[in-house]
């Protein structure tokens, strides 16, 4: 064998010292919403798993003794470090497509019963055969690579079985995309691990793999934080001012503007009643109900987070009375889809239709803002 750990352990340890510049930047940078926690377990779990590999290329060019309880550990943490690094990125795409109750501790006792049981079934083996993981030169069998493989792909079905589901219901092309990448980045990832194992060992390919398509998710999660409201993935108020200081986008021939302002009912009251998670919560179930009725409608919008609890719609219909039945429509969503919540979720609604040349949008949102509390008024009267 030629003395390959040189390069590969310093390959392995250029992606950990990327990586932990990563998770630094994050730690002081990022506003600490779920998803940048989740993505900060995934970091640490690649890292984890670096570690281990720089230990086991050590065993493999002699550095290290390869003693069968060296190997045996380094075995075991080697698959302890694919199965967490799986979960943690199931964890993370599921915050990503907001799952309903994912935090819920029955379901994430759920989601890590898998690892649980083949964790303790491998364990198990090592105590009751452990030949039958390892051949005489303490190179790994078939039995211990099926450990290795089988709890990633298990959290992988689960990762694609949400993301395609989202990305099947989404209208949006660029969000389709988005949900779609969530899903194939891990079978890259082992797609880039199998090449590595099957025909190049010696080579670093999955850390390489691991580390160029996690830059490139890095890079568009960072162009998206500039346009993107952390909580709700809708378009922030710096996004908003892009959109119509572009004339073209307030001006579409054929069809006409609106401004259209939402805010929740008593969220304050849900703040204080049930705590911010569920206010939280709320505003996640008004922003997914808000892009699957401008979906169904298929009318050109912008719809974004103005700011707390206020949300702004501007879009473009035929006729001005096409506003109403979205309106209903986004009431109706918003109604089916808190039903399981502890607390009534309901919306007040205001719009405007941005007029001729001298008008502007900055005023028509004004105007959406004022028939807001006009509507809340005119609704709580008649409770």
């Amino acid at each position: 064998m030629y003395n390959f750990s040189v390069f590969y352990i310093e390959a392995n340890v250029v992606c950990i010292l990327v990586f932990a510049i990563l998770l630094v930047y994050n730690y002081f940078n990022i506003d600490r919403q779920e998803k940048q926690i989740k993505f900060d377990h995934v970091l640490m779990a690649f890292m984890f798993y670096f570690f281990i590999d720089c230990i086991w290329a050590s065993i493999e060019d002699g550095i290290i003794p390869k003693t069968r309880f060296a190997v045996v550990l380094t075995d075991f943490l080697i698959y302890l470090g694919m199965a967490l690094t799986a979960f943690s990125w199931l964890e993370y795409a599921l915050a990503y497509e907001q799952i309903p109750q994912r935090n819920r501790p029955r379901n994430r006792l759920a989601l890590m019963f898998p690892f649980i049981l083949s964790t303790f079934a491998l364990i198990l083996h090592y105590i009751i055969a452990p030949q039958s993981l390892f051949d005489g030169n303490l190179d790994p069998l078939p039995a211990y690579n099926i450990y290795l493989c089988t709890v990633p792909y298990i959290y992988i079905a689960i990762i694609l079985f949400y993301t395609v589901r989202k990305a099947w219901k989404e209208k949006n092309r660029s969000e389709k995309r988005k949900h779609l990448f969530i899903g194939v980045f891990p079978l890259i990832v082992i797609m880039g691990g199998l090449v590595q194992m099957l025909a190049f060992p010696y080579i670093p390919i999955y850390c390489f793999t691991c580390l160029i398509l996690m830059l490139v998710f890095y890079i568009q999660s960072i162009e998206l934080q500039i346009s993107l409201d952390p909580l709700t993935n809708l378009n922030n108020r710096g996004q908003l001012n892009r959109y119509i200081a572009n004339p073209s986008n307030l001006h579409p021939e054929g069809r006409l503007t609106l401004a259209v302002m939402l805010d929740i009912d008593d969220f304050k009251k849900i703040n204080d009643t049930y705590g911010h998670s569920e206010g939280d919560n709320a505003l996640i179930i008004v922003s997914e109900s808000l892009r699957r009725a401008m979906g169904r409608h298929g009318m050109p919008s912008f719809i974004g987070r103005y700011g707390g609890d206020e949300f702004i719609l501007i879009i473009h219909p035929y006729a001005k009375e096409e506003t109403d039945g979205l309106i209903s429509d986004i009431r109706d969503e918003i109604s089916s889809r808190s039903m399981d919540e502890p607390y009534t979720l309901s919306i007040g609604v205001g719009y405007d239709e941005l007029h001729d040349e001298d008008d502007s949008i900055q005023e028509c949102i004004k105007r959406a803002d004022r028939n807001l509390y006009i509507d809340k008024k005119r609704r709580n009267k008649g409770r």
